[in-house]
């Protein structure tokens, strides 16, 4: 089986209103997958139709060759979840829930080999909220993961967290996915989309406005580096014409900051550098970006990315 997900016409209406709309895409078996979009573009609605916990209005969906709908009770023995926000029993510590959450399927994995797999052996008989939000978010990992699952779906499970621990949770995914698991993440952080997922499908309006590879979804822009500079006076017209040679647009924004999307890449760059010296431009600040995720999706979408 070389497809772990397959999406093909899904439509989700409530009421009135259409909140997935002939979406179609496949996750490979074994990938990192990523779904982008801001609020509203419908990745939590897919995702819960994928789980099973709501049925398509039209479309199919099929999550390790079973159809979501006819088969959904052994679609959820097989796929581990983990919730944007989770909520657990207070009286209880770690150890137990795990026990718990096991005891509801066929197959599970023991609670201390869990927790040792996240790093959280040692807080096996403390509660979740004497942990701290990096362990707090381990810990709903691990809990995705008792029942020993073939895919697992992360719903932003990095949000709010430091850099330090959301790098320790990427080096847990990447383990996860080592181990011959396929999974499926959503995200607002660009730079965890490039640097874990094979592939992403970047979702808008209730539709699938791109998918491939992070890399050529990013060189498929016309722009090739991002040049934000803030001037310590406005320019003039002919300072301005002067950066034109190989700009795909420039954005003038306030305190005399300009964002100037460069097409021809290095002249391009060469270019416009020279026009800043020859021009006796002068700068209170000076920035060189290669495009990212977050480009390609400003020009897909004209959204901003947020939470």
């Amino acid at each position: 089986m070389d497809r772990a997900i397959r999406v093909e016409g899904l439509t989700k209406r409530f009421g009135a209103f259409t909140a997935v709309d002939d979406v179609s895409f496949s996750v490979k078996t074994g990938e990192i997958f990523g779904i982008l979009g801001p609020n509203g573009a419908g990745k939590t609605t897919t995702l819960e139709i994928i789980e099973g916990l709501q049925k398509p209005t039209q479309g199919q969906v099929s999550v390790l060759g079973l159809d979501t709908v006819r088969d959904s009770t052994k679609v959820k023995a097989r796929i581990g979840v983990q919730l944007q926000s989770s909520a657990y029993y207070d009286y209880l510590n770690l150890r137990e829930i795990l026990a718990l959450i096991g005891s509801f399927y066929p197959k599970h994995i023991q609670p201390n080999h869990l927790l040792e797999q996240v790093g959280l052996l040692d807080k096996a008989t403390q509660r979740v909220r004497q942990l701290s939000g990096g362990q707090q978010q381990r810990f709903t990992v691990a809990a995705s993961l008792v029942n020993d699952p073939e895919l697992v779906i992360l719903d932003e499970p990095t949000t709010g967290l430091d850099p330090q621990a959301r790098r320790n949770i990427w080096g847990l995914i990447r383990e996860i996915n080592q181990k011959n698991v396929t999974v499926v993440l959503t995200t607002h952080y660009m730079e965890e989309a490039e640097t874990l997922c094979q592939r992403v499908a970047i979702m808008d309006q209730g539709k699938v406005v791109a998918t491939d590879t992070p890399q050529n979804l990013i060189s498929s822009l016309k722009s090739t580096y991002t040049v934000t500079m803030m001037s310590l006076e406005p320019l003039t017209e002919d300072q301005l014409l002067s950066l034109n040679g190989a700009v795909s647009s420039m954005q003038i924004q306030e305190n005399n900051t300009y964002v100037i999307r460069l097409s021809d890449s290095p002249r391009a760059l060469d270019s416009v550098l020279e026009g800043i010296v020859q021009n006796d431009i002068r700068l209170e600040h000076l920035e060189v970006a290669p495009v990212t995720l977050e480009d390609v999706f400003l020009q897909l979408t004209g959204t901003e990315l947020r939470d």
